[in-house]
């Protein structure tokens, strides 16, 4: 006699919960026989520090007895560590004298706690900040991946209003914000997120003057509510400190008296696969909420990859693949710019910006023209053998259509050349 099936009811939470976007793109990538992908965010095999994590373990393990660094960890992660970044954080900051301070370096660390990479910083931040129905405004364009977590916590993203050069427009934000408060949806506004430097997915980086005046523009409103600052691509300029761009939020007076996060990672600077990312906040309750959730979740950061990059950050390993990478990734920039060029597409009417670091290209098509994943254009991409990133899906609200992100961090520069030219015969037809 058959068992008779059960009756599964999901929650809310998992009847919303789809497929993240870029799973998609990541099983056409996988299982498209030659296809080339400028679409996921993939970081260059061929320059993963496989030297530099062996002696990194070699040094962990001469301290033997003491084998701590196999053992669980604590929730908020291991103390040195957290000492090692928020030195590095008031350096990159402009704060030099406190950086080289025992005591403000410790008070910055007891902000700081560690996640299993920057992604899981910002899942805390919603978890809570926000309920279904709240509104969190992002950068336009912005990180799409995002996007997908608040969709998957229903929660509603709208865009930063921008001026014709992609800047954030403060008066238009003031309008915004006015016109939220008259429909009575202001109330429902629980946060500020944008991508600070090299953004994924546009490589632009918010100029200090766009941040001082959209927090003005904020307190102008009187919504002084919570501030996300994403720092992922913070220290992969391709200058030699160009980490160093501006102040971020959390030592930027414009920004004083808002609840302040800055999330960041250690994986893509240096080898994505301990992925180790991290949280610094200055407001003690929300810090507090966010470890307690955090702690439901997994108690703690794998402790073994995080004694494996402070190991490698004390002695010298971190900042030297850095330096690395800050040299592969402009050369692969590089390919790409000029495989693009060499295909005609800006006579064909589209246009970029050479991004000063990250992963990243973003290109505007000829207005009118369709890019989004379910097109014709995306298609003849597809049947020349190229895979993109369609730009409808890095906006909160009234994507334009024209857009695409390409990714220069996974292929060779023989690869990106090939690539390059397919998306350009593709265009060709358009």
């Amino acid at each position: 006699m058959p068992i008779p099936a059960c009756d599964l009811t999901l929650s809310r939470l998992g009847r919303r919960a789809t497929a993240p976007s870029i799973t998609a793109l990541m099983r056409t990538a996988l299982e498209t026989p030659g296809l080339l992908s400028l679409a996921a965010g993939f970081t260059d095999n061929a320059s993963l520090p496989v030297t530099a994590v062996a002696e990194a373990l070699r040094g962990l393990a001469a301290r033997a007895p003491d084998l701590g660094f196999l053992q669980y960890g604590t929730n908020a992660g291991r103390p040195g560590l957290r000492v090692r970044i928020a030195e590095r954080l008031l350096r990159h900051d402009g704060r030099t004298e406190e950086a080289g301070d025992s005591v403000a370096r410790a008070a910055w660390a007891e902000r700081v706690f560690m996640t299993n990479g920057s992604q899981q910083a910002l899942y805390l931040a919603m978890q809570t900040l926000c309920d279904p129905g709240d509104i969190v405004l992002v950068d336009r364009p912005t990180y799409f991946v995002f996007l997908d977590l608040l969709a998957g916590l229903g929660i509603e993203a709208r865009s930063l209003p921008v001026d014709a050069a992609g800047r954030i427009d403060a008066a238009a934000v003031r309008r915004l914000l006015s016109a939220m408060r008259a429909d009575g949806s202001r109330d429902r506004l629980k946060a500020v997120y944008f991508v600070g430097w090299f953004s994924n997915p546009s490589g632009r980086t918010l100029g200090a003057d766009e941040g001082r005046a959209l927090a003005a523009a904020l307190r102008a409103e009187d919504c002084m509510v919570p501030v996300i600052e994403d720092a992922a691509y913070r220290e992969m300029g391709y200058a030699e400190g160009a980490a160093v761009v501006r102040a971020g939020v959390l030592s930027e007076p414009a920004w004083d008296g808002f609840p302040r996060l800055h999330a960041g990672t250690l994986t893509k600077p240096f080898a994505t696969g301990l992925k180790i990312g991290f949280g610094v906040c200055d407001h003690d309750a929300w810090r507090a909420a966010m470890l307690h959730v955090k702690g439901h979740q997994d108690f703690g950061s794998g402790n073994f990859a995080q004694a494996l990059l402070e190991e490698a950050i004390a002695g010298g390993a971190y900042d030297a693949q850095l330096a690395i990478l800050r040299l592969v990734y402009r050369e692969k920039r590089d390919a790409l710019h000029g495989a693009l060029l060499a295909g005609g597409l800006s006579a064909r009417g589209w246009r970029w910006a050479l991004p000063e670091g990250g992963l990243y290209l973003w290109l505007e098509g000829p207005a009118g023209l369709d890019t989004g994943g379910s097109g014709e254009f995306c298609r003849a991409c597809l049947r020349e053998g190229v895979l993109y990133v369609p730009g409808e899906l890095c906006h909160g609200d009234a994507p334009p259509r024209h857009t695409v992100r390409l990714s220069f961090g996974v292929l060779n520069q023989e690869g990106l050349a090939e690539a390059g030219a397919r998306f350009c015969r593709a265009a060709a037809g358009f």
